[in-house]
């Protein structure tokens, strides 16, 4: 018979942590089964508070399966599934999964009100005949040299201060940001440096200029300037994600907008800053891709084509 490991939790970024549970889920049984909250269950419960996504579930999933779950299953946070007793959740997923163990870290709670703890779930376990396994919290070394423990709210704490790095080394990789590439105003036009608009579900870092990667549904992959802000040269007021794609020839695309495009963010390059001329401005996204192609480990382009090849 088939042994089989759960592991409950919402799983947003697919963090270190996240994954040493799965790690530690796979030595236990041979089926892993994950079971993935989405929307978060804040979303449900005190939907003002929710916090912004940095997966969407497909992406959660791909990671999750990336990392060793043999089975991913999506949980809908409805009001009924929330407001279950700990008892009941239990019975419940005991009944669909048949786990011989369940791995969650030192601080999962579950049930109405989150009521139930480590401590519910053992005594549960020996009810309902399945063993609880306790991951300890993954901790991680960021560049400032602290140590933090790995978790989802510290990827998009790290994430709104723009430390990119960081939330790269917390993640297991760089973050990621997949979107559809949208009409914008074609300001970027008019300096010979159009970028691609993105609209996308998942959280944005903070304001500023970032050394990133641009890949196409296709597997082609592009470096990148993104910049995300206001655009204040240009006295803008919506908050935009624009992505200068270098070395990129946009006859290779089907069509101008509708497109999918993600962003690998790699570096931070430089805040949000307001030019006094269009002319400077040229300069300074010239110099921006420079950083762009040191950050990337690139080769320099010949210097009288830096800002057209900023495309």
């Amino acid at each position: 018979m088939t042994t089989t490991a759960v592991t409950i939790g919402n799983f947003d970024g697919v963090h270190l942590g996240h994954r040493a549970l799965i790690d530690r889920a796979r030595t236990l049984a041979l089926r892993v089964v994950a079971l993935a909250f989405d929307p978060h269950p804040t979303a449900v419960l005190r939907p003002e508070a929710a916090p912004p996504r940095l997966t969407t579930f497909e992406q959660r999933r791909a990671a999750l399966y990336a990392a060793g779950a043999s089975e991913v299953v999506r949980l809908a946070p409805s009001a009924e599934l929330l407001n279950r007793s700990p008892h009941d959740f239990v019975a419940q997923l005991v009944q669909d999964h048949a786990p011989s163990f369940i791995v969650e870290g030192e601080d999962f709670r579950f049930g109405k009100a989150r009521a139930g703890d480590i401590s519910t779930l053992r005594q549960l376990g020996q009810s309902f005949r399945f063993s609880v396994e306790v991951v300890p919290p993954v901790e991680v070394a960021l560049g400032d040299h602290q140590i933090a423990r790995a978790s989802s709210s510290l990827v998009r704490w790290l994430l709104s201060h723009g430390r990119v790095a960081d939330a790269a080394r917390v993640l297991g990789r760089n973050y990621q940001m997949t979107g559809i590439v949208i009409r914008g105003d074609q300001k970027g036009r008019t300096i010979n440096c159009p970028t691609a608009n993105l609209r996308s579900e998942c959280m944005p870092p903070a304001d500023g200029v970032y050394a990133a990667w641009g890949s196409l549904a296709d597997g082609q992959r592009f470096p990148a300037a993104l910049s995300i802000g206001t655009r204040p040269t240009f006295d803008g007021l919506d908050r935009r994600i624009e992505a200068h794609l270098l070395d990129f020839d946009p006859s290779i695309l089907p069509s101008e907008y509708g497109w999918t495009l993600t962003i690998e963010l790699v570096a931070w390059v430089r805040e949000q800053v307001r030019y006094h001329s269009i002319d400077a401005l040229r300069e300074q996204i010239a110099r921006d891709c420079d950083r762009v192609r040191d950050f990337l480990a690139l080769p320099q382009p010949n210097s009288r084509h830096r800002v057209s090849q900023c495309v």
